[in-house]
């Protein structure tokens, strides 16, 4: 089987690869192929947490090198086939690359397909966005003078309810 997926660099522009890779693949070979499709030389240290539908991170890390006290107790991404860990009820993991800079990528198992005849894998079968030059260049903060802007006045407490009635994500399905 083959396993489409969505990366999205967590970033303030929209940065995002599609993914196709067999689903007997190892989570190093994912990460290979991620690292690839986002330019990266591959030389820094990475890691895969499970998460749950929320993007919560779970404990669990998955480093590419076994960093345990104990030589050989600690399994790293060559341990797992993307099958291990991903399924029709797992399909969020999170990824980072480069602890210094932290890049932080949102994984998302979009679809399980058959192999295409013909088509090699692992695949970059979309890509949007130039990764910046600096990792989480997001910048949060308002200028001093204007902390809540012209809509000071128009705040009320729907304001907060932006997907209050909004049935539309429901409704969403996979191809499993």
């Amino acid at each position: 089987m083959i396993y489409k997926f969505r990366v999205i660099l967590d970033n303030e522009e929209d940065i995002l690869r599609d993914i196709a890779i067999s689903s007997q693949d190892s989570l190093e070979d994912l990460h290979n192929t991620i690292v690839n499709a986002f330019g990266f030389d591959g030389l820094e240290a990475a890691s895969f947490y499970k998460c749950d539908d929320e993007w919560n991170q779970d404990e669990e890390e998955i480093p590419l090198f076994d960093t345990g006290d104990i030589p050989g107790q600690m399994k790293v991404m060559a341990d797992y086939t993307l099958e291990d860990i991903l399924d029709k009820e797992n399909r969020k993991i999170i990824y980072v690359y480069d602890f210094m800079n932290m890049w932080s990528f949102l994984v998302e198992l979009a679809a399980v397909e058959e192999a295409e005849i013909g088509a090699t894998y692992p695949d970059v079968l979309f890509s949007h966005g130039i990764v910046p030059e600096v990792a989480g260049a997001l910048d949060f903060s308002a200028d001093e003078d204007d902390i809540f802007g012209d809509y000071e006045d128009d705040y009320d407490e729907e304001d907060m309810d932006l997907f209050d009635g909004d049935d539309s994500f429901e409704d969403m399905s996979y191809d499993f």
